[in-house]
């Protein structure tokens, strides 16, 4: 299911439950009822309740969408570096110039079209991307620079390669979703409370006060499924992050 269908349906869900309540609601008061008698403190602690909500549900895409970036400051810095060390390795003769390239080759073929998948699934690297990452850096480092040119690219080419494990590393520590579960936990109840105190207004059936009460509970619902979205910070779909791999090494 694709991540808008996701949210109209989330939306949906979220509006239908408000309208449902409000009218099943109107229906059971009797003719006597005075919607204008909400005490004043309902109507307090509905707007504080409302603001603090707010807050909370603003610093929460503010986390979630600081740590989506720096994550993919990561994925493009450990493409870019990888891109330098097949770039660097045309320094040396041509059969260890090939074989660095097919190392780097496989190491990228690898993360876009396995590593990826298992990454978001599971929010852990794979076995075999270690192995790959490891046989390239035993390829670059054994190599004897052979001249001056070559000489000078094979410090910046293990620097390379060094800087490859590292945004590895950060990459695998940012695998995970970025909100903790009890988070999560207070960012529904908090929905649920927000949206519930609407009920407290003592809100009718016209057709502005239900327009009103649904858009509110969509908007609700839309924040959330912000958060969802971006509490994963290489995205839900291999396609969403992989653009460093795939423009500098295109298939």
């Amino acid at each position: 299911m694709s991540e808008w269908m996701v949210l109209l349906i989330a939306m949906a869900a979220a509006c239908a439950v408000v309208l449902a309540i409000t009218v099943l609601k109107e229906r059971r008061v009797g003719e006597d009822y005075d919607p204008s008698e909400t005490p004043d403190v309902i109507e307090y602690m509905t707007m504080m309740v409302g603001v603090v909500y707010a807050i909370v549900l603003g610093l929460a895409i503010a986390g979630v969408w600081e740590a989506r970036g720096a994550a993919q400051d990561g994925v493009r810095l450990e493409a870019q570096a990888l891109f330098e060390v097949s770039e660097r390795a045309g320094a040396y003769p041509a059969p260890v110039r090939d074989r660095i390239r097919a190392d780097v080759r496989a190491y990228v073929d690898h993360v876009v079209e396995t590593e990826w998948r298992v990454m978001i699934d599971k929010g852990e690297l794979t076995d075999r991307g270690d192995e790959l990452l490891r046989e390239l850096r035993r390829e670059v480092t054994r190599q004897l620079p052979p001249g001056e040119v070559a000489a000078q690219t094979y410090q910046p080419l293990v620097d390379r390669v060094a800087a490859v494990a590292d945004a590895r590393g950060a990459r695998e520590q940012s695998a995970g979703p970025t909100m903790p579960g009890v988070v999560w936990f207070g960012l529904v109840l908090g929905a649920v409370l927000t949206v519930g105190l609407i009920f407290t207004l003592q809100i009718r059936r016209s057709a502005r006060e239900l327009m009103l009460a649904g858009l509110f509970s969509m908007l609700i619902a839309f924040l959330l499924f912000l958060v969802w979205d971006f509490d994963a910070p290489f995205g839900r779909s291999v396609g969403d992050t992989t653009g460093p791999f795939t423009d500098l090494f295109p298939t």
